[in-house]
């Protein structure tokens, strides 16, 4: 009867043996720098990235730089010490972080660049939004948000930027920008949040508003910014509707705010598919293979990969978010992650 149970036993544990690699075997460690975690989008950004990569065999550590650009630096030191499968940055500084990427890969550390674009100097991969796309989309939305206000396309815009370190909000504020130019009747005051603190957001607000009291649209371009916006129009004796509101990142505050009446239009950021685009071309990267330029679909999303001077690029689109369709649960706002696995690109 012994012998029975331990062959019983043998044959379980050989079982076991044959099946774990597929499960447990991780096929490297991954760091992903986040430059704060003040918002919901760099949070989501965490758990996708996490989910996703885990889909492809890869394990996740994540290093919060809360917008010190220092810090982020020596983040990037002690990691490259470690010498992981890839580094996965969203840097706090586009130029700053210019020779820690050059010394990572010096140290033949692959370095993936997520949602902020860094075009000084080569990377492996780079996935972001449609960002200058992602103006044009909130030029359209502010000339038909104008057009039904005044029968024209005039009035007077306040435009909160983000951080004036992060390419993010400048590609969108010249994709805005170039696209309003054609309403001569339109008057665009740009004021910039540093460190995209929400607090400074609401402090222009409040000045803008005292200044400039015939205010028409007020486009934030993240959501977050958006609730401290708000907060300074009730200050000021505003309701839902007195003042036409935009953002342009799709967090859940934002589509909570449309679901409220303060904000019009939500721009969305495609987070979900930017992660999901790392996770599908890691095994790429981290065996440092061609990257072939091309369509992806990407979460049913058409993701391009260009090849730059800085890299293989990947592009994908945003959409506008409104009260028609605000509960839509592709939006990411909406924390309904993806069911179908992403897969690594063969």
């Amino acid at each position: 009867m012994k012998r029975i149970v331990l062959a019983v036993m043998a044959v379980l544990a050989l079982g076991l043996s044959l099946l774990t690699p597929a499960f447990a075997q991780s096929k490297g460690v991954v760091y992903y720098l986040v430059p704060t975690l003040l918002d919901e989008f760099q949070t989501g950004s965490v758990s996708a990235l996490e989910m996703f990569l885990k889909q492809t065999g890869y394990e996740m550590k994540t290093l919060n730089a809360d917008n010190k650009t220092d810090a982020q630096q020596s983040q990037m030191n002690d990691v490259i010490a470690l010498k992981p499968s890839a580094i996965i940055l969203a840097a706090v500084d586009f130029n700053a972080l210019k020779p820690s990427i050059e010394a990572a890969r010096a140290a033949g550390i692959p370095v993936v660049e997520f949602d902020r674009q860094i075009t000084s100097t080569v990377s492996d991969f780079t996935s972001v939004a449609g960002t200058i796309e992602i103006g044009y989309v909130a030029a359209e939305q502010a000339e038909a948000l104008l057009k039904a206000k005044h029968g024209d396309v005039k009035g007077k815009v306040l435009q909160v930027l983000g951080d004036p370190g992060d390419p993010y909000t400048l590609d969108i504020q010249k994709g805005f920008e170039e696209k309003m130019k054609a309403f001569p009747g339109v008057t665009i005051v740009s004021v910039p949040a540093m460190q995209w603190e929400a607090s400074n957001a609401g402090t222009i607000v409040a000045d803008q508003m005292l200044a400039n009291p015939d205010i028409d649209l007020i486009f934030s371009h993240a959501a977050h910014l958006s609730v401290a916006a708000v907060a300074s129009l009730e200050a000021a004796g505003k309701k839902p509707g007195d003042v036409m509101m935009m953002s342009s990142n799709g967090a859940p505050v934002g589509l909570d705010l449309i679901r409220k009446g303060w904000l019009n239009v939500e721009v969305e950021q495609p987070l979900y598919a930017q992660a999901a685009a790392v996770a599908m071309f890691m095994d790429k990267i981290a065996g440092k293979q061609e990257i072939k330029a091309g369509d992806y679909d990407v979460l049913g999303l058409k993701g391009t990969v260009t090849i730059e001077a800085w890299g293989p690029n990947i592009k994908i689109p945003g959409a506008a978010i409104s009260k028609d369709n605000v509960d839509d649960p592709a939006f990411w706002g909406n924390l309904k992650p993806p069911t179908a696995e992403v897969k690594s690109v063969p």
